[in-house]
Formats: C-alpha cells, structure tokens, sequence
C-alpha cells in the first residue's frame, strides 16, 4: 500500500481520482493500492513554553531566556484535528505500508505541515516527494511518474523549521 498525504481535503480528492483511489473512507480515500488522506494545514506545531517546564508558561525575568534542549511539536489542540491526525497515524503506522508520498504543497510551509505531521505520527515508511503546482489530470500524472525521494527536500524543511523557531 502506498499512502498519500496531501495538505487539504479537496487537493486529496483530486488525487485520488486521478490514481484510482475512489472508495471513500473516514478521513482518507482508498483504492488501486493506494490510500490518499489529507491535512488541514497546520495540524501540528511548535510546542509551547509551558509544555517545556511549568516555570514558563509566564513570562519571568528569573526564567530568560526560555530556550528548550531541542524544539519539539504537538498536535493542535482542536477536536477535528485531533480526529483526522489520529487517522494520519493509524494509516502510517500500518504494517501493508510500504511508503509514503508527501504531497503537500510544493514551498517550505507545504514541506514543513507534512514533514511534522510523519514525524508526530513516527511514519517509518520511505519517504517520496509529489511536487507539482498544479491539480490538472496532466500534472498530477505527470508529477507521480517523476517522484522524487524526500531526502532530497530536507534542506527546505530544515528552512521550514527554522523559520517557525525563529517566528
């Protein structure tokens, strides 16, 4: 099974029907060996003072700087996000997935929504890259037969990263 994972619902669906996963799910299409699930955007991200240390969830003079050993992320505290972040993990966690395509949109905040939301969910798949700026049948064919693996945009979501720490 090769699982999808695009950054909206309606990006998903367009997927799906070009590559033959027309059953619907809750949370994700499924068919022709494929399963094709989705975002909302941000389901994860940075994890805030207070989840670091108690001391910082108020600003204190005794406490600055606030600098954690290493950034961490969670997923946003919101009952929809939590649901279909839930399912994302159930479906990269499955033992008949063989990789995972990233199918976010193609810049550093498409790369950085994914990337945190495998790594929240520990996908341990290999990793492959759809990138195409475009949801024409042509394009998205196009894009699936010139897959490209993830490690090649590890650069763009170190950027990503980086951006949001800085932020």
């Amino acid at each position: 099974m090769i699982l999808c994972i695009t950054e909206k619902p309606s990006v998903a669906k367009d997927i799906a029907k070009v590559i033959g996963a027309h059953q619907k799910k809750d949370g994700y299409y499924e068919g022709n060996g494929y399963q094709v699930t989705w975002t909302f955007g941000h389901l994860c991200t940075l994890k805030e003072p207070q989840d670091y240390a108690p001391e910082w969830k108020s600003w204190d003079l005794n406490y600055l700087p606030m600098i954690p050993s290493s950034f961490g992320i969670k997923v946003i505290d919101n009952a929809g996000v939590k649901k279909q972040f839930k399912i994302i993990e159930n479906l990269v966690t499955n033992s008949a997935v063989e990789e995972v395509i990233n199918c976010g949109d193609a810049g550093q905040e498409g790369e950085l929504i994914q990337r945190w939301v495998l790594l929240k969910a520990k996908n341990k798949a290999p990793l492959k890259r759809l990138w195409i700026s475009s949801l024409t049948e042509e394009a998205i064919k196009e894009g699936f037969n010139n897959l490209k693996l993830g490690a090649q945009y590890e650069n763009l979501f170190a950027a990503g990263q980086a951006r949001a720490i800085g932020d």
